[in-house]
């Protein structure tokens, strides 16, 4: 089993000085990764903040989760991350993605494709930034992108490129993430295109089972590489069992399940800081899953699940 880590999803700040002093709050209760997501909606632009977090901290890595490809062209994509890698000295953990929100693309005007083609389109991309951070010369020419005799410049710091972020919560997309990436996000199903009861229902535990089992499947040998990757819905550490049980059962209903439905959801850690580690044990034992990420909102309180679990 790999060691625990963390990772804070942080989206915006009041201010720049706030927004450099809670990543250094971030860092100093022992995360590993500041990430930024990647929206049109009221956050900040992800490039512009991890690159302010990077200058800010010491160790502590930065990232998009994960940044949608269909909003750059992977040639610029490549550049920006090799060049935010070679600032920050290899801090860098690349996060991309085939994008879901289906909002996103309506305000923006841009075409909101079906699935198949989305996820074609980030594959391409996938092999085009792999190309360009190869050091040598690169050509692609495929259905949504053609690269020529291209050398990807600056080279980022870290050799091939920083590690590479893929999630999902299809068997498409979470097979070629086994294949393609160094960690593997397990994620509920956002086929949608928003988060609702749909969303919920595909977050129950025997539905990770089967994620888990089909990245197995994919990665084969290279599975014991991987690093696999929650990213929560709610952390919260409650000052007794009892309440992390009355918090199940009034969520439950809004979402079409039962308290023990809903207690299942390996996205969902709620209890004592006893509870909440026996919980990631539990979850990295049944899906593999030693990374997880949890909100901006969340990350003080969690900070004693940290420091116990860390490096475990």
């Amino acid at each position: 089993m790999r060691p625990f880590r963390f990772g804070v999803q942080f989206s915006k700040s009041q201010s720049g000085s706030e927004y450099r002093s809670t990543v250094k709050k971030i860092e100093d209760l022992g995360f590993s990764t500041v990430f930024c997501p990647d929206h049109f909606d009221d956050q900040w632009a992800p490039t512009v903040a991890l690159t302010v977090a990077a200058e800010v901290t010491e160790s502590l890595k930065v990232g998009a989760l994960v940044y949608d490809v269909d909003y750059r062209h992977p040639v610029t994509l490549a550049k920006e991350i090799a060049t935010l890698d070679l600032i920050s000295e290899g801090r860098v953990e690349f996060g991309i993605g085939a994008g879901w929100m289906r909002t996103d693309y309506e305000s923006s005007g841009i075409q909101f494709d079906g699935p198949a083609i989305r996820i074609d389109r980030m594959l391409e991309a996938i092999k085009v930034v792999k190309g360009l951070w190869s050091g040598s010369s690169f050509s692609f020419a495929g259905e949504h992108y053609s690269i020529s005799e291209m050398v990807g410049m600056p080279a980022p710091h870290t050799e091939k490129g920083p590690p590479i972020i893929v999630g999902g919560g299809g068997k498409r997309v979470l097979t070629a993430a086994a294949q393609a990436a160094d960690i593997v996000g397990l994620n509920a199903s956002l086929h949608s295109g928003s988060v609702g009861p749909d969303t919920a229902l595909s977050a129950l535990g025997d539905r990770f089972l089967e994620r888990s089992k089909w990245v197995k499947e994919a990665a084969g040998d290279r599975f014991e590489d991987l690093e696999i990757q929650m990213n929560t819905f709610v952390a919260t550490v409650t000052s007794s069992t009892s309440e992390a049980d009355e918090m199940f059962e009034g969520m439950a209903p809004m979402f079409g399940l039962s308290a023990e439905q809903a207690r299942t959801i390996p996205m969902v850690l709620a209890g004592t800081v006893n509870d909440v580690c026996e919980q990631l044990l539990n979850y990295r034992d049944l899906y593999g899953a030693n990374y997880w990420v949890i909100h901006e909102n969340e990350f003080e309180a969690m900070a004693p699940v940290v420091a116990r679990m860390t490096g475990t």
